[in-house]
Order: structure tokens, then C-alpha cells, then sequence
């Protein structure tokens, strides 16, 4: 399968260079590798383990190899030398320079919250949001809170896929005062297309943190951080209740592909008219953390 996505900036599509290919296939299009998964793959202690072998000193061996198979480019990092990264988490959540990240600063515009491929739609009806094609999944389930659910009726949904490639840092879309995260236990299913496209509802099976976040100017929002394979963990560096400003920090993913969810109430925001037309067709839009992607 495929994956191509519009680069914003050139228009053109793309084409998406998987990491572990050939084992996502291989796990979600065959019979012993769909055994593996619901048996082995899925559960915390795969990834778990996985994410803690990154930790040790010598997964600082593969950065390089990771760093041309990916073409990341280097130039953007804080640290540009490999040689002083710990180990490969470190390496895989390295800091950006500000440069390489501008931040939009207007506060009529929302800014995406992390680098990734955007999927976004507007008026949702909170008992039937989209996955993909086929597949759809409730604001209830995946938060947890029927109540809660029930305020962003006909408002928005942004869903951001970040693949290993992408910076893993995720920030702030606006200024405002984030409170605590709730933490939701769950699976660790792969949420790269491949996967979205054979497992039903698995942003609401997956391990995930949801953060309310009262914004200053797009009303009060829902941030999520989903999980995925090999998903050593989500770490959260934000401190809860205390007022932030738009791009700040809210935290970061070990190694893994994973995905940030942001809904808006009713008529908080109007999402770009690219990112919409280009989800209508069904293709996900690349864009940057700190990039505009909404007008209040």
C-alpha cells in the first residue's frame, strides 16, 4: 500500500517513506502476522520493552542509518552531532532550533500543535467520527466523558499522524491554561494508514492522554496524545494550571509513530479550506508545528 500525502508548501503530492515497511504489511495483511499482533505486537510489553532498549547506549548505533533511510534533516536540530546524542530516544525527541519552527504569532490564526500529516473535519457528529472510510469511532469512547462529548457536537476535529520521520515534540496550539491530563490505559496498535485501514476504533483502544485546554481565543479545547506500536511512552513537561503561550511545549513521544487529536467547539474555529478539501478527497495534508491551520 501506497501513503501519499500534499506537501502545503509545493502543492505536490508525495510520497510517504515508511519506516518498517515491510513488517506493517506484513503485520496487517497476513494471517500469522494479524496472530502476532493480537497475541504479542498490541500489548504494553512489546512496546514497552522496545521503547526501553532505546534508552540503552548502544541504540545510538542505528541514528545514522535511521537519519538517511528517513532524509531528516539534521541542520534543524539544536544538537546537529549524532555523536552527542545519549542514545536513540534522545536522539528521536530532539529539540528543534526556534528558527526551524516558526511560531505564527497572529491570535486570530490556530497553529498546528506538532509536526504531521493532517486529516480535519468540520460540524463532527460525536457518536460517528471518522477513522478512515469504513471506519468511525465515538468522542465518548475516546475521552471517556459522555458529558464532555456532548459540548463539541458540530464543532471540529484535527487529527495530526506523526510518522518516525516527523519532529516528535508536540506543543501548544494557542495561548491559554492547560489542566491536568487524564491518562487512558490501552493497546499499542500501529496508527500508520496501513493499520487505521484494518483495525476499527483504535485511537480509542490505544493507550492516550486527554488534556482540557482553555484556550484564549478559540474557547475551550480537547488535546489528546494517542499512543502506538513501540510507543515507548508520552511525557508530558507542561505544568497543569498555569497560564502558557501559543507554541510552548506540552510535551514529547519516544520512539514510534504516533498522533495528537484536537477538537473545537461549535464555530470556534474555521480549519483552513485546503486541509478540508484535500481530507474530502481522502489524502492528509503535511504541515509544521507553529503553522497556521485554523482563523478564529
Amino acid at each position: 500500500m501506497e501513503i501519499n500525502y500534499i506537501n502545503r508548501k509545493t502543492s505536490a503530492k508525495e510520497k510517504e517513506i515508511v519506516a518498517g515497511d515491510f513488517f506493517l504489511k506484513w503485520i496487517y495483511d497476513t494471517k500469522i502476522g494479524s496472530t502476532i499482533l493480537e497475541m504479542i505486537v498490541k500489548r504494553k510489553m512489546f512496546s514497552s520493552i522496545y521503547g526501553k532498549m532505546q534508552d540503552l547506549s548502544f541504540s545510538k548505533r542505528k541514528i545514522n542509518q535511521f537519519i538517511k533511510d528517513l532524509k531528516i534533516d539534521m541542520k534543524e536540530a539544536e544538537i546537529e552531532n549524532i555523536e552527542e546524542y545519549k542514545n536513540f530516544n534522545d536522539f528521536f525527541a530532539r529539540k528543534l532550533k526556534k528558527e526551524a519552527r516558526p511560531i505564527e504569532k497572529d491570535e486570530k490564526y490556530l497553529v498546528s500543535p506538532a509536526d504531521g500529516r493532517i486529516l480535519a473535519y468540520e460540524n463532527i457528529d460525536k457518536n460517528s467520527i471518522i477513522q478512515v472510510k469504513g471506519f468511525t469511532y465515538t468522542l465518548k469512547e475516546l475521552i471517556g466523558d459522555e458529558e464532555l462529548a456532548n459540548e463539541y457536537q458540530g464543532g471540529d476535529c484535527i487529527v495530526i499522524r506523526l510518522c518516525p520521520a516527523d519532529y516528535h515534540r508536540f506543543h501548544f496550539p494557542d495561548s491559554g491554561i492547560p489542566m491536568e491530563t487524564k491518562k487512558i490505559n490501552g493497546l499499542y496498535y500501529s496508527v500508520n494508514p496501513i493499520a487505521l485501514k484494518k483495525v476499527a476504533s483504535i485511537y480509542c483502544q490505544n493507550k492516550r492522554e486527554v488534556t482540557l485546554f482553555h484556550s484564549n481565543h478559540f474557547k475551550e479545547m480537547i488535546l489528546i496524545e494517542v499512543g502506538a506500536t513501540c510507543v515507548g511512552s508520552i511525557i508530558q513537561t507542561y505544568i497543569p494550571n498555569r497560564k502558557i503561550q501559543k507554541g510552548e511545549e506540552k510535551g514529547y513521544f519516544k520512539f514510534g509513530g504516533s498522533t495528537v487529536i484536537l477538537f473545537l467547539k461549535k464555530e470556534a474555529v474555521q480549519i483552513d479550506q485546503d486541509l478540508i478539501k484535500n481530507t474530502e478527497k481522502g489524502i492528509e495534508t503535511k504541515v509544521n508545528m507553529g503553522e497556521r491551520i485554523g482563523t478564529k
